[in-house]
């Protein structure tokens, strides 16, 4: 233990001078069923990417928080969404698509009345949200639920028919309004309001500000006295609202976890700006487990770097705030399922993972790991 606390500052130090100073990773961890490995890197002045794993004898959780506007929703979320659901779970006797949606709700409701309360002091945070990926295994199901554009790709076993030995399987919805579908959603719960969704800049955004079509927090597109708030008014965008024009009501999607089913890819859209879904699945399914979230987040700066006409290492050099110009914040979290190795319930224990707030203060190879969570 002595020698590992030793090493691992020197090893920070190696990766600032030879790596990638702003790249946090952990290579392999047990849950329930299998194995996870998580990576993040920092390109904002402030890290808008949270994440989190929950791991239980009985239980694995996945949270991936992508905030805009700032980090304070997405910060909000870490802190206080996995305990709601463990709360409803308790009450309701289990886990279900009802105990996520009000966990959601809950959340919501409580970073809404957090922004009131802050109005005054900072008004910027009525325009802070934060889109919300959760992932939950338990007794055999999967759920997947989400807000937003962070994604979660199943990878599984090609059947006969199929070209691929292994077939990428999109699991959530991209509430993004690039997205044809979602734009057509979204005018048809506001016919009466033409300029619902603008064509700006070569982009696709909700009253011209935003692309995402559900989010935590945004509270200025969802409650109208925000924008009628005098405060605010000298801060923030005016955008009059007859009602809301953002949700956080999460798309749920539950299924059994089948013999086929090898492992679950949960991503920030910074990864799938970059990285086709099945050429993300491929790169897991062909390479070793330690470290493949690393491997994909590298990969995906390899391809931002590729179409700047870069090298990778040249992005590596530059600094936090400049390096949003070249790619979004990232954060990759593997679940491995190998419910035909070993029994469910054999490897799991009692504890979390949460990524660093902020990469670059943080400056660690570790995550904040508590064996157990106060709340859970």
């Amino acid at each position: 233990m002595m020698m590992r606390s030793c090493y691992r500052p020197l090893e920070r130090c190696f990766e600032r001078i030879n790596g990638d100073g702003l790249l946090w990773h952990m290579d392999l961890k047990p849950h329930a069923s299998g194995d996870f490995s998580i990576a993040v890197v920092q390109a904002n002045s402030s890290l808008e990417d949270q994440s989190q794993v929950f791991t239980s004898p009985s239980a694995t959780y996945v949270g991936v928080y992508d905030g805009h506007g700032g980090p304070e929703a997405s910060r909000f979320v870490n802190r206080h969404l996995f305990s709601y659901l463990h709360k409803f779970s308790k009450e309701q006797g289990g886990l279900s698509s009802d105990v996520i949606k009000r966990a959601f709700h809950a959340t919501e409701e409580d970073f809404i009345q957090l922004v009131k309360r802050s109005l005054p002091a900072m008004p910027k945070i009525a325009s802070v949200g934060s889109c919300c990926l959760v992932g939950a295994i338990s007794e055999g199901e999967l759920y997947v639920a989400n807000l937003g554009d962070s994604r979660a790709v199943l990878g599984r076993r090609g059947f006969d028919a199929e070209k691929s030995s292994v077939v990428a399987e999109r699991l959530s919805t991209d509430h993004n309004v690039s997205c044809e579908e979602v734009r057509k959603e979204v005018e048809s719960l506001h016919p009466d309001d033409q300029d619902i969704v603008v064509h700006i800049r070569g982009v696709w955004r909700i009253k011209g500000i935003i692309q995402v079509s559900r989010s935590i927090g945004d509270a200025y597109l969802k409650k109208p006295e925000f924008n009628r708030d005098p405060i605010f008014q000298r801060y923030g965008n005016l955008v009059p609202l007859k009602r809301p024009v953002l949700t956080a009501e999460p798309s749920i999607v539950t299924r059994s976890i089948r013999p086929h089913d090898l492992f679950l890819i949960f991503a920030s859209d910074g990864l799938w700006e970059q990285l086709s879904d099945q050429s993300a699945v491929e790169m897991v399914f062909k390479n070793p487990r330690a470290g493949i979230a690393k491997r994909l987040v590298q990969a995906a700066l390899q391809e931002a770097a590729k179409k700047r006409e870069m090298r990778y290492k040249d992005i590596q050099k530059i600094e936090k705030g400049i390096r949003r110009y070249f790619h979004d914040d990232i954060t990759v979290i593997v679940i491995y399922l190998d419910h035909q190795k070993e029994s469910f319930h054999s490897k799991g224990t009692l504890g979390s993972i949460t990524a660093p707030v902020d990469i670059f203060s943080f400056n660690s190879d570790d995550a904040e790991e508590n064996q157990v969570i106060e709340a859970f």
